[in-house]
């Protein structure tokens, strides 16, 4: 047991445009260096994007692809007495499933070929939301 306390849980901040926690946890994750006006410029035009392509309301895409995504069971590796290792189903939390879903989306669009970041992850997150593309096959 650690000496200090319980960390207390913070909650996400939400975004400054669309009032959600998702789109700035998005956001978050695709910043690199500390370039948030940059990350947040990426996921707007993604957005946009979207928007053209579907001509639906794309946060209900993002919504959707993230859902998709979402794994609700995880391999880890369990050691039994004899010294070697399995791989163990386990169930994770919806907040870690969440980041696991995001991670794979951006990982999947940044291995698109394309012309740029925000182009990449849209037709990514379309693909997702209809139920293909990288991140589902990670899944």
């Amino acid at each position: 047991m650690s000496h200090r306390g319980t960390a207390e849980k913070r909650t996400a901040k939400s975004d400054p445009i669309f009032r959600n926690q998702l789109v700035n946890m998005v956001v978050n994750r695709i910043m690199k260096d500390g370039k948030k006006s940059l990350s947040c410029q990426i996921l707007y035009r993604a957005v946009k994007k979207i928007q053209q392509k579907t001509e639906t309301n794309p946060l209900l895409v993002l919504h959707q692809a993230i859902r998709r995504v979402t794994p609700n069971i995880a391999v880890k590796r369990r050691h039994n007495k004899k010294g070697s290792t399995r791989k163990v189903p386990i169930e994770i939390g919806s907040q870690q499933g969440r980041a696991l879903a995001i991670r794979w989306l951006l990982e999947a669009s940044q291995k698109h070929p394309g012309r740029n970041m925000a182009f990449k992850l849209s037709s990514e997150l379309v693909d997702a939301a209809k139920g293909s593309g990288g991140g589902i096959r990670k899944k």
